[in-house]
């Protein structure tokens, strides 16, 4: 039975530099597979620099789970195998050579098969890494079988894409996608549309999954929101998620027999002169993409939205979950105290208190900076984490608990339901400035290792 979800709890934060509804391509030579995208991979390289691949050719594969393996989204030339600390691999850097040679695995009809074929088909085409599971938030085991599928059919984060927009005409590959998906669980698969909102025919004309409904503010487009909100994980249960962009390309590589790696970004952000939709592939590099289209030299290039995204150089790649670049201003410039400081009247700043004359304006758009408007600080209880966080758990309680890893409270309060996106608006309004998504990762690794 399908659910509608209305939240008091959220807040949208509305920016300057939405993307506008043009779609356009760029000449892009440059690409490279993140390891660290991956939460808790540890790669095992199949090829070296100098190696000539396809797309679709293995580059690397899961020590732990073999068979989860990753691919290079364009036929080139691997020319540098990126390496941190401790060796630790981050990039796989590749150059497209223009001649678009794909591995073939053959044309599937997911309509037709059963669970075994649909994960061999997954597996070997590479398509495995788009389904996450929860708890923990990493790639999902193939050996497991979850209670549900979770799909948000939109995303409410700050200048999100519009998946409407970006799925028009893919109507048939989103649903060979969820035939696809359907397949691999004894339970529903969830499809969670914007309550009041018009839907793309690719997401309204779906069959197969149970569609529900949700109302409010940010959050409401998180997968964990719905997730806590109509089926929520208890201790010993798993759930998976798949972005729904995600979703059709899982589709358009099955109906097509190759690993279909394109995949439409939103170009936004204030700093961005023309914002647009731009047709790439899976790990872009985006020099060429922001090329003369940036207002400022001191501007923060982010991979994703501004709450969870990754900060990249003007030369970086886009993450290999992320649909979106932003470019907003940095915040290392000195800000005179009486004017844009804490004693000026605040009319560009954003705030969720009547601190500033802006809360007179709330639904106007501004430009934000990276600044965080102060320093670490005594992590107090103010209330203001409760005011964002639509779920029935106590936010402030669980931060503490995973910050001194104390795991019978972090089960107690909820952690197997929560991943560090959940927590991006706690950590937006956090007067303390603790980072607390990077806490909640900390949290989920003690469990994973002790308790899973």
């Amino acid at each position: 039975m399908s659910r509608t979800i209305k939240l008091r709890k959220g807040l949208d934060i509305k920016l300057h530099g939405e993307a506008e509804k043009v779609k356009a391509t760029a000449e892009v030579s440059a690409f490279a597979i993140k390891p660290p995208d991956f939460h808790g991979l540890v790669p095992k390289m199949t090829v070296k620099v100098g190696d000539k691949v396809k797309t679709g050719s293995v580059i690397f594969f899961d020590k732990y789970q073999e068979e989860v393996k990753f691919v290079s989204p364009v036929s080139g030339e691997i020319t540098e195998i990126v390496r941190g600390a401790k060796r630790r691999i981050l990039e796989v850097r590749i150059q497209a050579d223009g001649t678009d040679s794909a591995e073939d695995f053959g044309i599937i009809n997911p309509d037709s098969m059963d669970e075994a074929g649909v994960k061999k088909a997954l597996l070997e085409g590479g398509l495995w890494p788009y389904i996450q599971m929860r708890p923990i938030g990493k790639i999902a085991n193939p050996n497991d079988t979850p209670k549900a599928i979770f799909i948000s059919a939109f995303d409410s984060s700050p200048l999100a894409p519009d998946y409407d927009f970006v799925l028009h005409g893919e109507a048939e590959a989103f649903q060979a996608g969820i035939t696809a998906l359907s397949k691999l669980t004894k339970g529903k698969v969830h499809l969670t549309k914007r309550a009041n909102g018009s839907h793309d025919a690719a997401i309204t004309g779906v069959k197969g999954v149970q569609s529900n409904t949700i109302a409010g503010k940010h959050p409401a487009g998180n997968v964990g929101t719905q997730i806590h909100h109509i089926d929520p994980i208890n201790k010993g249960e798993i759930v998976w998620t798949v972005n729904a962009l995600d979703v059709a390309a899982i589709g358009r590589s099955l109906l097509a027999g190759k690993f279909d790696a394109s995949k439409t970004i939103a170009l936004t952000g204030s700093e961005v002169k023309n914002t647009k939709y731009i047709k790439t592939s899976v790990g872009a590099s985006i020099a060429s993409i922001i090329a003369d289209n940036i207002e400022g030299d001191n501007v923060r290039y982010i991979s994703g939205n501004v709450l969870t995204g990754d900060k990249i150089a003007a030369d970086g790649y886009v993450g290999y979950y992320h649909h979106q670049i932003t470019v907003i201003p940095e915040g290392n410039e000195a800000k005179f105290t009486l004017t844009k400081g804490w004693l000026g009247p605040g009319t560009g700043k954003f705030s969720i208190n009547r601190t500033y004359f802006s809360w007179l304006t709330p639904n106007k758009k501004r430009t934000l900076d990276t600044n965080l408007n102060g320093e670490v600080r005594a992590f107090v209880v103010t209330g203001e984490m409760e005011k964002v966080f639509p779920f029935d758990i106590y936010p402030m309680q669980l931060i503490k608990a995973t910050m001194y890893s104390d795991i019978d409270l972090m089960e107690n309060l909820g952690i197997y339901e929560v991943v560090p996106e959940d927590f991006a608006l706690c950590e937006f309004v956090c007067t303390s400035k603790i980072n607390i998504q990077s806490k909640i990762r900390e949290g989920l690794n003690v469990i994973e290792k002790e308790c899973m």
